[in-house]
């Protein structure tokens, strides 16, 4: 007899909303992580009073009403808008990319003003089809932009030089002939009060849990646990990297309290230059200006190589991983109890509404 209806691996935020959705249903669910504290890369810490994003900034932001109205069930938001600064070799800038921005770098004023000299730029650079990222940015946005807000911070994140990164990388870059600094479009915006890892908890309430487990230390017991598992590590992993390894960008935090009030001013603070090995420091105090203390607490942010082992943050969604993730979801597809969802699994990466709203169809499927 198998005790439980699901087994979920990973309780960060696609594992822990789709526990609650389904014991909502009235299935029973047990949800196992190697961490020792649930919230996955979203997980939040008090630090001196402050709630500390151990693992990167995390702002919550949608433009859909049923994903904000479902996570309002289990924490208050508070009004946080991010509005990041760019420092580019000492020199402070506005992002997103906006008026306030191209005053910073050449002194207009007017929407027309800035229009013509990024124009101006682009004729000059004379592509027209970019057969790589930095061709790409310099379609886009110009040299001055792409120089001094993109190229360094870039290729710290990726560890390459832009012109051997797929144009596909940067999107569509965003420029806004307007005054104004809020990083998002999107209608809701904030950060949970108390952090989310008591959000996750609030999900959870009800939901048998255990942490600090290694599922592949006894993956057959766990999987004859459940009548389904739901797997939401690394693909390649969960098949024995049979196909090969897929390749990642991990991150590595370096985070220390400090005694002063306030250190950069201001939440997130990018550096774009190559030469600072760190791409932002995010000062945690700054997402939530209620909390009361004496003290800091700041992380910088290093970007890594991914060796097997360590934390996969970024799948690195070029031509040849796409086609050997291709591969192994063909395998995925082959598992008749297994379902496979969320960032690893799909080696995808999600805004945290992103996630939500894809557990609501892979359960309004599974109705």
């Amino acid at each position: 007899m198998r005790k439980y209806d699901y087994l979920i691996v990973g309780a960060g935020l696609f594992g822990a909303t789709f526990a609650q959705v389904m014991t909502e249903r009235g299935k029973k669910c047990l949800v196992i992580d190697k961490r020792e504290s649930v919230g996955g890369n979203i997980a939040t810490e008090k630090v001196a009073g402050i709630d500390v994003h151990k693992f990167g900034a995390h702002i919550f932001h949608t433009s859909d009403k049923r994903v904000w109205d479902y996570v309002n069930r289990f924490a208050e938001f508070n009004n946080f808008v991010n509005s990041p600064i760019a420092n580019y070799k000492g020199k402070l800038y506005s992002l997103p990319f906006n008026m306030y921005t191209f005053y910073q770098l050449w002194g207009t004023r007017t929407a027309a003003e800035a229009r013509a000299v990024i124009e101006s730029q682009r004729a000059a650079a004379g592509i027209t089809e970019p057969k790589n990222l930095e061709e790409k940015a310099l379609m886009s946005v110009g040299e001055d932009v792409y120089k001094t807000l993109i190229k360094g911070y870039t290729e710290k994140q990726w560890g390459r030089d832009c012109k051997y990164l797929p144009s596909f990388i940067i999107g569509r870059v965003p420029l806004r002939f307007v005054y104004d600094n809020n990083y998002f479009n999107d209608r809701y915006q904030g950060i949970p009060i108390g952090g989310y890892t008591d959000m996750v908890k609030r999900m959870l309430d009800g939901v048998e849990v255990k942490l600090g487990v290694d599922y592949f230390a006894d993956k057959s017991a766990w999987d004859g646990a459940a009548s389904t598992v739901l797997y939401t590590g690394e693909i390649d992993r969960f098949f024995g990297y049979a196909l090969g390894e897929l390749e990642y960008r991990s991150l590595r935090f370096e985070t220390e309290t400090l005694d002063v009030d306030d250190y950069q001013s201001n939440a997130v603070v990018n550096y774009t230059d190559f030469e600072t090995p760190y791409t932002r420091i995010i000062e945690h105090k700054h997402f939530d200006r209620t909390q009361s203390s004496d003290k800091t607490v700041i992380t910088r942010e290093y970007p890594e190589s991914y060796k097997k082992g360590s934390e996969p943050y970024y799948p690195v969604n070029d031509e040849k991983n796409n086609a050997l993730y291709a591969r192994y979801a063909a395998l995925a597809e082959k598992e008749k109890n297994v379902i496979f969802g969320g960032r690893l699994a799909g080696y995808k990466y999600y805004d945290m509404d992103d996630t939500v709203a894809a557990v609501f169809e892979l359960t309004d499927k599974l109705k």
